[in-house]
């Protein structure tokens, strides 16, 4: 149950972020907000303040900023024409649509930062498996030993190891160890050994032959180290969730990769089990999924809304009406379909429906 409440609290501050962002930048231009919800359907609670009507709705996956003359055939009294949506330059909308998506990625870029000061967790660099036939057990390395430095270098976590061997130029290395309190030094040759990144490409990488144990630290950044960390960080997330969505459109990841909300709660539950660092960095990821998809150019999402503005400030011309209705229709499907198929994909990783269409 606090899962579910962590859970919905996350969520509805990534709605309030992404519409904040269209509602900020909205009033930047001087557009009149006409509504800011949390939540799609009946409003549960609303409050009036000024020209703009704030509300919670009954369906908490979503939200909305309603702005005047968002719709092009809306009609708009002479008056408030300079406050229209529709009215504005097309630059001016872009700025609307992009706002939504670019706070998620802040927020994102906020939470590492703060996560990086408070401290978030990783593995330790103590020993857990040595494998059968690899340089780490031919060389006398035990499960339990504490790799402390790598040719001189420094090892504060297990990650460490990788990154130094990939920089290690030699056919060697020294590897130093605590076992039991006691320094003790040991003369590996890395194998190089081919895997398959989270993508399905192949890459070579050197190892010695060892897994990390179960053990974890708490690392901490100063808060001048936090900020490069943190950009980096942002850069990266965002770089791997692109990456992800071309190749899943390319066919080079399978489809069924897609997950929705089930998948991400029961992500988000196991991720505050483990503890609150660990649940923030998981909806900092989210946030950044967020945004980067509404970034698809498919008509109801901001993305579709960037690219019509961006093909009027090319074509110089409005594009006609029944043309945008067709597209925003045509849309609103494909995403319905992506949403059933996320849906099915979370239903059949509890239920594994293939064993009742195959017989088994």
């Amino acid at each position: 149950m606090i899962s579910f409440l962590y859970f919905l609290i996350a969520l509805a501050l990534l709605i309030l972020v992404h519409e904040f962002g269209h509602f900020m930048v909205a009033r930047i231009f001087n557009i009149k907000v006409l509504t800011f919800s949390i939540g799609f359907g009946k409003k549960l609670v609303r409050y009036v303040k000024g020209e703009t009507e704030y509300a919670i709705s009954i369906c908490p996956m979503g939200g909305y900023v309603k702005l005047l003359g968002e719709s092009p055939d809306e009609e708009v009294a002479e008056e408030d024409r300079s406050r229209s949506f529709s009215h504005k330059p097309p630059y001016v909308r872009i700025l609307v649509a992009l706002a939504g998506p670019l706070f998620n990625v802040l927020l994102a870029l906020v939470i590492f930062y703060f996560v990086s000061i408070i401290g978030y967790n990783v593995p330790s660099a103590r020993v857990g498996n040595v494998a059968e036939n690899m340089p780490a057990r031919a060389a006398g390395i035990q499960k339990g030993d504490i790799i402390t430095k790598i040719d001189g270098k420094e090892i504060g976590e297990f990650l460490d190891i990788a990154s130094t061997l990939e920089k290690t130029q030699t056919d060697t290395v020294k590897v130093t160890v605590d076992r039991s309190g006691a320094p003790m030094e040991f003369t590996v040759k890395p194998t190089v050994i081919q895997e398959k990144d989270i993508f399905g490409e192949p890459f070579t990488r050197r190892v010695l032959g060892i897994e990390r144990s179960e053990e974890l630290v708490k690392k901490r950044q100063s808060p001048v180290k936090a900020v490069p960390l943190s950009f980096y960080m942002t850069w990266e997330y965002s770089r791997i969730t692109i990456v992800g969505v071309v190749k899943i459109i390319q066919g080079t990841i399978s489809p069924k990769n897609i997950g929705g909300p089930v998948l991400i709660f029961q992500e988000a539950s196991k991720r505050a089990k483990k503890g609150f660092g660990d649940f923030v960095l998981f909806f900092a990821l989210i946030s950044i999924n967020l945004g980067v998809i509404n970034l698809l150019p498919i008509p109801v999402l901001d993305g579709g809304h960037i690219l019509f503005n961006a093909i009027e400030i090319i074509i110089r011309r409005k594009i006609p009406q029944r043309a945008q209705e067709i597209a925003q229709t045509v849309g609103l499907v494909i995403l319905l379909l992506i949403m059933v198929f996320a849906f099915y994909n979370d239903f059949d990783r509890i239920f594994d429906f293939s064993k009742y269409f195959h017989g088994k």
